[in-house]
């Protein structure tokens, strides 16, 4: 059954983390915005995203957040959207998104892991789809 699905590979698709003044965590920290990129010429059908982070805390504690899911009915060709925000004290985790979507008929996915401490303002670049500097995973 599985292997009569196709997986052809995910190409102009990409997530992004965006510092977000408008985000301010509790603390007064800058607060963070996750973004799913279209980069193509054809919308995405159908997208869901899953997010969770994961890892081990200095004293050797395993530690794993919620696993957060997210609906998108279409996302439209050289666009991007906010999927959520996301809090700096997890930048020192594995973040995982996990996107699936449909073109046509054919399903596509693909995951993307930020490693941790990956996220931040050395690696930030520009992101032409936002007009912004973030952290692009693609």
């Amino acid at each position: 059954m599985k292997e009569h699905i196709l997986f052809d590979p995910v190409e102009g698709v990409s997530i992004a983390v965006v510092p977000d003044d408008n985000a301010a965590t509790e603390e007064g920290k800058a607060g963070w915005q996750v973004y799913l990129l279209n980069h193509n010429a054809f919308p995405l059908e159908n997208v869901i995203v899953s997010s969770n982070g994961y890892g081990t805390k200095e004293d050797g504690e395993q530690v794993r957040t919620s696993t957060l899911r997210h609906v998108f009915v279409e996302v439209a060709p050289h666009s991007a959207v906010p999927v959520e925000p996301i809090d700096p004290d997890l930048f020192r985790l594995n973040n995982q998104y996990w996107v699936s979507y449909y073109r046509g008929s054919q399903i596509f996915d693909k995951k993307f892991i930020f490693v941790p401490d990956s996220i931040v303002a050395a690696n930030l670049i520009s992101i032409a789809l936002l007009g912004r500097s973030g952290v692009l995973h693609s």
